[in-house]
């Protein structure tokens, strides 16, 4: 199996694993661990799973030169991104991040085109268009069992927010990603989205009820640290190595089909005509984004 194959398979499973998060998530916040504080469990885990993975990679100094862009990457990516998505998530409802995350790749086209000057071809372009239209389809006439959510409107901002800092951080890492191994990076990134979260987090990271933990929310909270975290990470990084941002962005369109898939498997909803259109079309999308264009000779 060639890298570019690879590197699909590693986009799919992380697109699939986020797909779950939404409803996993959720479930946990904001009952027994509120939003900031979860966040601080998800950096604080992944970066202890990371240093022991380090071990087993490559030893690398990071450059000199290179901390300040590290820093600019934990930022979007460790910061801003998470804390926005968890609190949004938690005041809203998984439907609507996963319509908002959709927006996603559009940024990064845009973005790739401004900072990098990716050329943004036609195909990739109507392969966005359809997986969006596929992938509102199938949120928007999806009779999803929905969740408690005290403010909508304002956890939809937030959603929003984290769209855009996604988008900016998968641009800003791909330096980065071509020049050090991908255990390497996510250690430091990690490590200091810490510091960068633990201002935020702190109080309500302290004010978690571990002794009363049920296990539901203990299997879900170790699924988002080793799943939604670690996993991800490293597929999207090893994805990334081979494929562009904009590409692997356009996978977050198989989120609403998998978030249906899981509520259809956990008895919480069934399959429609409406639904299993709106599938097709998300995947015909992301496989036009994702084709390698043809080499004429």
């Amino acid at each position: 199996m060639s890298r570019r194959a690879l590197a699909i398979l590693a986009a799919i499973g992380a697109t699939t694993i986020y797909g779950l998060n939404h409803t996993i998530a959720k479930g946990v916040m904001p009952n027994y661990v509120q939003p900031f504080g979860f966040i601080m469990l998800r950096v604080i885990g992944a970066s202890v799973l990371f240093w022991l993975a380090s071990f087993f990679g490559p030893k690398e100094k990071i450059d000199t030169k290179d901390y300040r862009r590290m820093l600019v990457c934990a930022v979007f990516g460790m910061g801003i991104n998470m804390l926005a998505f968890f609190k949004g998530l938690a005041l809203s409802t998984p439907i609507n991040s996963a319509v908002l995350i959709t927006v996603t790749p559009i940024i990064v086209l845009l973005l790739s085109a401004i900072l990098i000057k990716e050329k943004i071809v036609p195909r990739k372009v109507f392969g966005i268009v359809i997986g969006l239209a596929g992938a509102l389809g199938l949120i928007l006439f999806g009779n999803e069992i929905r969740q408690d959510a005290p403010n909508i409107a304002l956890g939809n901002f937030y959603i929003l927010l984290n769209a855009v800092f996604y988008g900016t951080y998968l641009i800003i890492a791909k330096t980065l990603i071509e020049k050090y191994h991908p255990l390497t990076f996510m250690k430091w990134l990690f490590t200091i989205g810490i510091v960068i979260c633990l201002p935020f987090g702190y109080q309500e990271f302290v004010e978690i009820d571990w002794p009363n933990l049920p296990f539901e929310a203990l299997w879900k909270i170790a699924f988002v640290i080793l799943g939604t975290t670690f996993c991800t990470y490293l597929f999207n990084i090893f994805a990334l190595t081979q494929l562009k941002a904009s590409t692997v962005s356009a996978f977050i369109y198989v989120q609403p089909l998998i978030g249906i898939l899981y509520a259809v498997a956990t008895g919480q909803d069934h399959l429609t005509t409406i639904k299993i259109l709106a599938a097709c079309l998300v995947l015909l999308g992301v496989y036009l984004a994702s084709r390698k264009a043809v080499v004429k000779r």
